[in-house]
């Protein structure tokens, strides 16, 4: 793949085309972000973004992570000291995935946001936009939860720290767009420049094929899982015989969450896919991009069982050293 490809693999949308194909003339040593609130053991949620920031070092980029202590302050999820050693958790996950060490810094959000300069700017945002303008950017990150004013500042914070770590691309789940389109529009009012962003896409929840796959509802998938608990999920999945699901009878949008971690979380690591059948059932069969696979299963020739039970030892492997990696840390 050339830099391009390697930039845009898998994303649901590039804001702009023409930004990030300017970025991929000459990507070394170009800066990319994503932030994430200390909050829990990694997901399949952080480890998506995490797979996007692979393929950016792939290109030749520079990746930071910021460990957004202060957001997560703000989003109550407990005191700075707990935030920290949360933080320094997920630190050591993200690099057992594998984030290269050598081309990843990890930043602390309470080392630049709390300076001067930073309030500063912060209070200039304030002023110059309106509850209802913020509101928009937080909404599909807060939820439902009842807007606090810490909710307000929380998308403009965002917005500067894409300037204040001197970046060059932004990344995020498409549930960050908002608060991209709000950096694109608030930047430049300080004279600083707007950054092109990436967004990965949200995987479907797992039960049905709705929604998205949700910590909250306790169906994702973590490095905290061990394999029976992981191969357990993962065959309970919802999988029809096809990647585009008819709508359900009230009419939501369905997905079929096994073909998209295939193709989001297992291909973009693996440079074979291989499904092991015994021969009276048609023998192995391996497959060396996701297309073929998808294919297969919407023929007949790969059973849902079949994929389920090589998505299930595939993702093991993914998350096997960030499990090692935890126990360590707690002993």
């Amino acid at each position: 793949m050339d830099a391009y490809e390697l930039l845009t693999r898998n994303a649901e949308e590039v804001v702009t085309d023409e930004e990030v194909r300017d970025l991929a003339e000459d990507p070394e040593g170009k800066r990319a972000y994503v932030g994430y609130e200390p909050s829990g053991v990694l997901h399949l949620g952080h480890l998506l973004t995490a797979n996007k920031l692979i393929d950016l070092q792939d290109a030749g980029m520079e990746v930071v992570v910021l460990l957004a202590d202060v957001h997560a302050y703000l989003n109550e999820k407990g005191s700075f000291e707990e935030i920290r050693e949360t933080a320094e958790q997920m630190k050591a996950q993200f690099l057992a995935y594998g984030l290269d060490e050598e081309q990843t810094e990890f930043v602390y959000g309470s080392t630049f946001q709390l300076e001067e300069d930073y309030t500063l700017d912060l209070h200039h945002l304030e002023r110059e936009t309106t509850m209802n303008r913020a509101q928009r950017a937080m909404a599909e990150i807060q939820g439902d939860e009842t807007a606090k004013v810490s909710h307000l500042v929380y998308p403009l914070m965002q917005t500067l720290d894409i300037e204040y770590l001197d970046l060059d691309l932004a990344v995020g789940g498409l549930d960050q767009r908002k608060v991209h389109m709000l950096a694109r529009e608030k930047l430049p009012e300080l004279d600083y420049e707007v950054r092109p962003a990436i967004h990965t896409p949200i995987v479907a929840n797992l039960t049905d094929g709705k929604g998205k796959m949700s910590s909250s509802e306790g169906i994702t998938i973590s490095m905290e899982d061990s394999t029976e608990e992981l191969e357990e999920k993962v065959n309970s999945a919802y999988c029809p015989p096809t990647r585009d699901p008819e709508p359900d009878d009230d009419g939501n949008d369905l997905e079929n969450p096994v073909l998209e971690l295939f193709e989001y979380h297992v291909f973009p690591r693996f440079d074979e896919v291989v499904v092991e059948r015994p021969e009276k059932y048609g023998g192995d069969l391996t497959y060396a991009e996701y297309e073929a696979l998808a294919e297969d299963l919407e023929s007949g020739e790969l059973h849902p069982a079949d994929a389920k039970g090589t998505l299930a030892s595939s993702l093991d492997e993914l998350i096997a050293p960030g499990r090692e990696k935890l126990r360590e840390i707690r002993g």
